[in-house]
């Protein structure tokens, strides 16, 4: 055994709260001892003094939670994968955004409180329960919001704006590819009658393709990294916004990440709706699909890894929804996706209530009442 008195230099300053006693002792291993001169000596503090080591390791009092670092991964990730997109995307929309209708005109001047909206996403659960069959066949006269992904799928299923006249689709993504949703025919059969929010730095394919079914455009901003003040691309994008048309600037959001989760925030931020259902808005897979099957949404897993380790379940979690009585599990995507949007619920309890009418998936908690479908258009009707 190493014994370590008050000659190791880490122990010669004192504590805030007490002093050390001039006969303190620690007692360590030698094997103990050798792992410490290693890792003390791999961080680059070889030739430093312990205590500058030392206070190195505890330099942040504040340890990160798992959600903190998956928060912190994914917003540095994003930034740093998507930024020149934006900046690129930004400036060749920057003239069709001054030319065009900013989404400032879809606020409504008299709030009604007993509106509501229902998003439409593509989770599983929507087949599962046959949700857009039920919602189609109803007599909902509220308002519809479906993202980008789920809009053919939705019109083809027969939610149209035909008979669903307060009928909205949102894009706030970068990726081109997304315009493939829009040149879908059944898009251009009733673009006509459907209202398009776009984000100023989608990609110019997408506008390109709404405008050709002839859809009403409507701009936002999406908060991309508003924290970084006067230097950031969001308070120039701003700046720029407002040099020709919009004096009062493009409202802007936050998205968590994901369409979805924007839709709930223009729901009642924009449209003012004071009940938000989501439905196919699951942020997880059912327990039953396998990893292997599990592209879309998925980061590519590490090879070779043991799907039964405790590494992989903090990153792979199943979670149980009480509320549904059924389990579903989420890749790392989705697990800071379902944070992110139950963190804005919470924050938005006396602004707007929002209901899990999935009948499964991640969103549950605090602030969140969950129901079925048919329970929910039982009780509300606009």
């Amino acid at each position: 055994m190493i014994f370590v008195n008050n000659s190791f230099d880490l122990l010669k300053s004192q504590s805030k709260k007490e002093a050390l006693p001039d006969d303190f002792m620690m007692e360590i291993s030698e094997n103990t001892f050798e792992k410490m001169l290693k890792r003390k000596e791999e961080m680059g503090f070889g030739k430093k003094s312990w205590n500058e080591w030392f206070e190195k390791l505890f330099a942040n009092e504040n340890v990160e939670s798992e959600k903190e670092i998956i928060e912190r991964i994914f917003k540095k990730g994003t930034l740093e994968y998507f930024y020149e997109d934006w900046v690129r995307n930004f400036a060749l929309n920057l003239e069709n955004i001054w030319n065009g209708a900013s989404v400032r005109e879809l606020i409504p001047q008299k709030v009604e409180h007993n509106s509501s909206a229902i998003i439409i996403g593509r989770g599983p659960s929507i087949d599962r329960h046959n949700h857009l069959e039920l919602l189609a066949n109803s007599n909902y006269k509220g308002t519809i919001i479906c993202t980008d992904g789920a809009m053919p799928k939705v019109l083809k299923a027969g939610i149209t704006p035909d008979k669903f006249e307060k009928f909205f689709t949102l894009t706030v993504d970068t990726v081109d590819w997304q315009k493939d949703f829009y040149n879908d025919p059944i898009c251009a059969k009733y673009g006509n009658k459907i209202r398009c929010i776009l984000s100023s730095t989608v990609s110019p394919g997408v506008y390109e393709a709404a405008k050709k079914a002839n859809m009403k455009i409507f701009w936002i901003h999406a908060l991309v990294d508003y924290n970084e003040g006067n230097t950031s691309f969001n308070k120039m994008a701003g700046i720029m916004t407002r040099a020709k048309n919009y004096q009062s600037g493009l409202p802007a959001i936050q998205t968590g990440g994901n369409v979805g989760t924007a839709a709930w925030i223009v729901a009642w931020s924009i449209l003012k709706r004071a009940t938000v259902a989501l439905i196919g808005i699951d942020h997880g897979y059912y327990t039953e699909t396998p990893w292997e099957k599990i592209n879309y949404h998925s980061i590519p897993m590490p090879k070779d890894v043991d799907q039964n380790s405790e590494e992989f379940k903090r990153a792979y979690p199943t979670i149980y929804n009480p509320y549904f009585n059924c389990y579903c599990k989420q890749d790392p995507p989705f697990v800071y996706f379902s944070n992110a949007l139950k963190e804005f619920i919470q924050r938005t309890t006396k602004i707007v209530k929002t209901i899990n009418a999935t009948e499964g998936g991640a969103i549950f908690g605090d602030g969140i009442e969950c129901m079925t479908l048919k329970n929910f258009l039982s009780k509300y009707y606009t």
